[in-house]
């Protein structure tokens, strides 16, 4: 519910704002006394955590600083509503990046988007900070190192998400100016921290099912992670820097800015790190990114096939692949030099208070259970080398062999990408070895 906006009252409004990122800028702008902050996002009310209704955020909905409202950004009417009376909008709402739909991805990133832009227009709000990514610059191929903002999209993006977030962040940029709207957009690389629900439980879910022993590539890539504390300041910096006036703003304005820890480190060597403050073992095991792509266009097959059917988002996929091997690094210079933006919690410091959050995932706390889970993922990874031994013999070392050896190569593929399929199939559909109930 809005409540009615006085004149002494700047409010503004965060989109997804029940998102990882989102609730830390929350609390920064909660924190630093700039605003009165209104959430939106797609929930029909907001459930606090714990350690939220008895921290910051909690006392301040309590007070009135902070309010919830429930919108869907496919739906103009409900954006128009959340934003009445709000001066500054942080449109931070997005799909999950690792769910390949298409049309999801486009009507929120980009109709979703146009809504946002038309909404601030038609209530006067005054200034929009949109969270990007990187990806609008990659194509899933080429390795990007040290990139500045002048790197253009890409002819072919990596997967839909990054295609439409270049799509929503194009218009962003299209609309500073539009009836006295100011826009940029901040383009944060890897986020990664407390309250992260995606980065570090899939890690420790890899670790605890044996998969996190592998090194996709040479492992030498590297990344360009950034702290969500930082990543949050620079949506902070970016408001400041429009809110200013003269020619600070007319340099930060219609801008699209990379933000990182300005600390490379190589890929593997950062999910490491973590792994290791959890308790789990280093990954070691190097396996060509080219030998796992065969396996990685299987799995997403059989998922386009049966992710109707109950069958869970893969995590092994092309684009996955490729971004675990390739260097993936950029300048933030343009955001120090027009926004005033620097990090303010170096890397290590980052991801110290990032495995202190994550003390309930560490590994003594493994239940029993994830040992036949780690047992199966042993099976299916002999599996898919037996997969791929028989698809080189059959289609690269074919010459001499003969004919019963290829006979018994081609049934032994068969069987192999059999079982390997069953293996990743929803529990319900198992051809082999379904759980009986009782």
């Amino acid at each position: 519910m809005v409540t009615e906006v006085t004149e002494t009252e700047r409010w503004c409004v965060v989109t997804g704002g029940r998102g990882f990122a989102a609730r830390h800028l929350v609390e920064m702008l909660v924190r630093y006394e700039m605003f009165h902050v209104r959430i939106a996002d797609l929930a029909p009310a907001i459930q606090l955590e714990p350690h939220e209704e008895t921290g910051i955020l909690g006392g301040a909905m309590r007070s009135g600083r902070v309010q919830y409202v429930s919108a869907d950004l496919r739906n103009q009417s409900q954006v128009v509503k959340a934003f009445q009376g709000a001066e500054v909008v942080f449109h931070m709402a997005a799909p999950d990046s690792s769910i390949n739909n298409h049309q999801l991805h486009y009507s929120v990133n980009v109709q979703g988007t146009t809504n946002v832009i038309d909404a601030c227009v038609e209530v006067g709000v005054k200034r929009l900070i949109y969270t990007s990514s990187p990806s609008v610059v990659f194509d899933g191929v080429t390795g990007i190192s040290n990139a500045n903002e002048t790197m253009p999209y890409p002819s072919k993006h990596n997967d839909s998400y990054s295609a439409t977030k270049a799509e929503g962040e194009a218009l962003v940029m299209k609309a500073n100016g539009r009836n006295g709207l100011l826009t940029c957009c901040i383009r944060p690389s890897s986020i990664f921290g407390p309250g992260d629900r995606l980065l570090v439980p899939s890690l420790v879910a890899a670790a605890r099912a044996g998969k996190s022993k592998f090194i996709i590539g040479d492992g030498s890539n590297l990344y360009d992670f950034t702290y969500v504390e930082n990543v949050v300041h620079a949506h902070v910096c970016a408001e400041r820097a429009l809110a200013s006036g003269g020619e600070v703003c007319a340099k930060a304005a219609g801008q699209a800015y990379f933000i990182t820890n300005t600390e490379p480190i190589k890929f593997w060597e950062f999910m490491s790190q973590l792994l290791e403050g959890l308790g789990y073992e280093r990954p070691s095991i190097k396996i060509p990114a080219i030998v796992m792509m065969p396996i990685a266009h299987l799995v997403e097959l059989v998922y386009k096939l049966l992710g109707p059917y109950g069958m869970k988002v893969p995590q092994l996929t092309p684009s996955r692949v490729r971004l675990l091997s390739c260097n993936r690094t950029f300048d933030s210079s343009k955001a120090k030099d027009r926004l005033g933006y620097a990090p303010i919690v170096p890397l290590q410091e980052g991801i110290k208070r990032t495995i202190d959050s994550f003390s309930d995932l560490k590994a003594q706390n493994q239940p029993e259970k994830e040992v036949t889970d780690s047992v199966q993922w042993k099976k299916q990874t002999l599996i898919a080398i037996v997969i791929l031994i028989t698809l080189y013999h059959n289609f690269v070392a074919t010459t001499g062999s003969s004919v019963v050896i290829t006979a018994l190569s081609k049934v032994l593929l068969v069987a192999s990408i059999f079982t390997f399929v069953n293996g990743i199939l929803p529990e319900k559909m198992k051809l082999l070895g379904s759980k009986k109930k009782d």
